[in-house]
């Protein structure tokens, strides 16, 4: 059982070894190309056997009968094909005949060059049947470039090893539950992080797709979306991914893209995630010299969409090679053409003259658009007039591959009324550093997102602002006007530092202490003067006695409570329940959604840490998992296992060998854990006393290097030449000569003993680690119902109750922390520090007397 993250990541260490120095933006066209072929191939032969109501065959058998019927019924055929799915693949020309022709030694790269080409060909002549058609341009998929090689012999080896790499791989089954999809953007995004700047062309990293997809995807009754700098539709399959299953069916997807290369893959891609040709209008060309599409019907008037969503390129030089002016229908609502250095509005104009009078846009630019002045200034102030900026979101910086500018989401609306306020949300202090790159984690998209929905403020984060603030500001909307950067620092008080106390105002702020425990604060307190106050017991005691208190043990119970049931619940579901592969994304989207809503029933937990939690589960485990579950069921997965890949050896030498079995979706070292605990008690104890043996030793190999010890006489000569541990080798020839019953003697025996205990025992260590891990691997295929209940138990959800209860803690230790520290402050006071000076000079003075005075 292969798994979509398997797939992933086969392909990808496929491609890393393959392409050599080949650029990554230009490989990823022959890698996807091929792969895209394979799809084609295998669609073909499904197609066949289904319209020949054939029964299992094997691969070989069914291309062996395809290609008897198509001698037998000729073109007869190919119609029957294409009816069914607008193309048809020939016998000769099947990726199955390329790898038969491999295994035979009779391959030549002329043949594949031939089968691209003949595809075109096959592609039925009516209907939407375009989106095929030179998806294997010479442009795209040149297998005479000397990237490939510099000469026949050796294009030919590459072509060989990509076309093996997808050999195993049945693309039709891989379809199913967006498996195949899932792989193909996962490497495109793989390419884009090797591509550098190249990777603007043609993809937007998933957090901001996330971002922008789960907002135009609230929009009511969305049957149709445009991406205009579509790159390679990814954007626009995320939007997608976020409707239900119905409006995906009825969704048809438009996009325009001017590099071809890239305009093949969108096509590809869009397929590969089962999007119907019928329901796709792809365009290779200009968005901004041009505009498309127009509305046949009536000139001059584009096409509308209930969606529009784009990432164009950022601040465009000479965007406007074609001359347009400000009659363009496109420019007219701005009354002026942006800058021709910077051609972030023109991009903004075109998707917002082609958004439906009740659509959603989503446009990510550099924060650049929201304040700068002239062209921009005049065209941004028209926007906010008729009031079309809906929402203005600060993302990081470096989220992109290619850029390490910050970037905003723009969400445009045509439907406001005139006096709606602007939402704008400050997320640029929402991120993790993973590399180079920031990123955005599950709950800063949620938050993101349900703080458009809710359309809530929240200090230091978002805000609505009034028609009259925007004006005030000059139109200029830059976040840091309306959003002003919470400071965790507190500031320092003069009065404390020099009377000492702390300030009533700081302990006042601690907000959830002081709404929660205000009896217990009251009174670990007493008034030194009228606005300060200081502690009468150490923090450590108050930070006691409120964990203790009845109220917080309640709220800990009611939420231990609440999560027990949660995830037992969602345990029934996975272990008892048929897992659908297709029903899984949902899956995830419910016990998200539910976890928010148990957690918000929590005045001071942050939802939104509870639901990292979850989704942190998703991805560590239950993705992995229920797709396996859902190709058998939750315990033949519990019972099967699969080979350990490891990979040995570098560059030429470099190959993978098997080292032992693991299971499929139990883990190891939990069975071992669970199942063995004996067995690891035992390694451990012998681990530990090897510690406890080279800690001896190494006393002892100090001792030989110390001067004028019995140690460092006895032991120097079998030192090693570092000095830094003792010789084997030199420890017969020492002990013969030493006297038994001598200093030098016993020093030299006891060493010996160590090393032979400590050999022993790593020996003893080896051999049981191996026959543990043997144990454990036959273990797997004999585990029982309920071990594997409870082992998968504690996998998926072993410590999920106790992470959620610590997050009622977690707000009430941030605000003792902050009370320690307020304390340590003003503990000092500036008087009593002066005194201590003087005490120190009277000392000082008193000291240089004496030595006067014995002098």
């Amino acid at each position: 059982m292969i798994t979509s993250e398997e797939i992933k990541r086969r392909l990808w260490d496929g491609a890393t070894e393959l392409r050599g120095s080949m650029d990554a933006s230009r490989y990823k066209d022959y890698m996807l190309g091929l792969m895209f072929y394979k799809f084609l191939s295998d669609k073909t032969l499904e197609a066949f056997k289904v319209t020949s109501g054939l029964g299992n065959l094997t691969e070989s058998e069914l291309v062996e009968e395809y290609t008897e019927a198509k001698a037998e019924y000729g073109e007869q055929l190919d119609k029957m094909i294409q009816n069914v799915l607008g193309y048809y693949v020939s016998p000769e020309y099947l990726y199955q005949t390329w790898l038969k022709d491999i295994n035979s030694g009779e391959f030549e790269v002329q043949k594949v060059t031939d089968s691209l080409n003949n595809f075109e060909r096959t592609i039925a002549v009516s209907g939407d049947t375009n989106d095929f058609r030179g998806l294997f341009s010479s442009s795209t998929l040149d297998l005479t470039d000397t990237a490939l090689g510099s000469n026949l012999n050796e294009r030919s080896k590459s072509v060989k090893a990509l076309i093996l790499l997808f050999a195993d791989l049945n693309m039709v089954a891989l379809q199913k539950g967006d498996v195949l999809g899932d792989a193909y953007e996962y490497l495109i995004g793989q390419f884009a992080m090797e591509s550098g700047k190249k990777a603007g062309e043609f993809y937007t990293p998933r957090q901001v797709s996330e971002v922008m997809a789960q907002i135009a995807a609230k929009t009511p009754g969305i049957k149709t979306i445009y991406d205009p700098t579509v790159g390679s539709g990814s954007l626009l399959l995320t939007v997608r991914k976020h409707l239900d299953e119905d409006t995906q069916k009825s969704l048809s997807y438009y996009g325009q893209e001017k590099n071809t290369a890239t305009y093949n893959l969108t096509r590809m891609n869009l397929l590969l995630h089962g999007v119907r040709p019928e329901k796709m209008t792809i365009k290779n060309g200009d968005t901004l010299s041009q505009d498309w599409p127009e509305d046949p019907e009536h000139a001059n008037e584009g096409v509308l969409f209930d969606a529009v969503v784009m990432n164009p390129p950022y601040s465009m030089k000479n965007w406007n090679r074609a001359g347009l002016k400000v009659s363009d229908p496109r420019f007219e609502v701005a009354g002026v053409l942006p800058p021709d250095s910077k051609g972030d509005f023109a991009f903004l104009l075109h998707g917002l003259f082609h958004l439906g009078q009740s659509g959603t846009m989503a446009i990510v630019l550099p924060h650049g658009v929201l304040f700068r002045g002239s062209s921009e200034g005049e065209i941004r102030e028209r926007l906010l007039k008729k009031n079309y900026m809906d929402t203005i979101i600060g993302l990081p910086s470096s989220l992109f591959s290619n850029t390490g500018i910050p970037v905003v989401v723009i969400i445009l609306k045509k439907n406001r009324k005139i006096d709606d306020p602007v939402l704008i949300i400050d997320a640029s202090n929402s991120y993790i550093k993973v590399g180079k790159q920031n990123v955005l984690q599950e709950k800063d998209i949620a938050k993101i997102v349900d703080t458009y929905v809710e359309r809530r403020e929240e200090n230091g984060y978002s805000h609505l602002a009034t028609q009259e603030e925007i004006q005030n500001n000059q139109y200029n909307m830059n976040i840091p006007r309306y959003i002003e950067a919470v400071d965790g620092e507190i500031p320092h008080d003069v009065d404390a530092h020099l009377l000492g106390g702390i300030p009533r105002k700081n302990i006042n702020g601690l907000k959830v202490l002081q709404s929660t425990v205000p009896d217990i604060m009251g009174q670990s307190l007493k008034e030194i003067r009228s606005g300060y106050a200081e502690l009468v017991k150490p923090v450590d005691e108050i930070s006691s006695d409120i964990l203790s208190d009845s109220r917080i043990i309640e709220q800990i119970k009611k939420l231990e409570s609440k999560t027990k049931s949660y995830v037992d619940k969602h345990w029934g579901i996975l272990k008892n329940g048929k897992v659908d592969i297709d029903s899984i994304p949902l899956m995830e989207e419910e016990m998200l959604v539910e976890i928010k809503g148990i957690l918000s029933e929590f005045q001071y937990i942050d939802v939104y840490d509870g639901y990292q939690i979850v989704a942190e589960i998703w991805k560590n485990a239950l993705t992995h998992d229920t797709e396996i579950i859902a190709l058998s069921d939750f315990y033949t997965a519990g019972r099967t296992r699969e080979p350990n890949m490891i990979t040995k050896g570098t560059g030429d030498k470099k190959r993978e060998e098997q080292d032992g079995w693991v299971g499929s979706i139990v883990p190891n070292n939990l069975i071992a854990k669970q199942l063995y605990s004996a067995e690891l008690a035992e390694i451990e104890s012998k681990n530990i006393r090897i510690q406890e043996i080279e800690t001896e030793l190494s006393d002892l190999v100090e001792a030989a290097k110390a001067e004028d010890s019995d140690e460092a006489s006895a032991l120097n000569g079998v030192l090693n030449e570092a000095g830094e541990a003792f010789e084997n080798k030199l420890f017969k020839a020492e002990l013969k000569k030493a006297i038994k019953g001598t200093v030098e003697y016993n020093l030299l025996s006891k060493v010996e003993k160590l090393l032979a205990d400590k050999l022993a025992l790593s020996k003893a260590v080896k051999e049981d680690e191996k026959a543990l891990k043997e144990a454990v691997q036959e273990r797997i295929l004999t585990l029982t119902n309920e071990e594997i209940d409870n082992l998968m138990y504690e996998k998926w959800f072993g410590n999920t109750v106790d992470a959620m209860v610590a997050l009622v803690e977690r707000s009430l230790k941030t605000e003792l922390n902050t009370l320690q520290m307020l304390h340590n402050r003003y503990a000092d006071t500036l008087s009593a520090m002066d005194d201590e000076s003087r005490d120190l000079e009277s000392e000082f003075e008193a000291l240089m007397n004496e030595l006067v005075v014995k002098l």
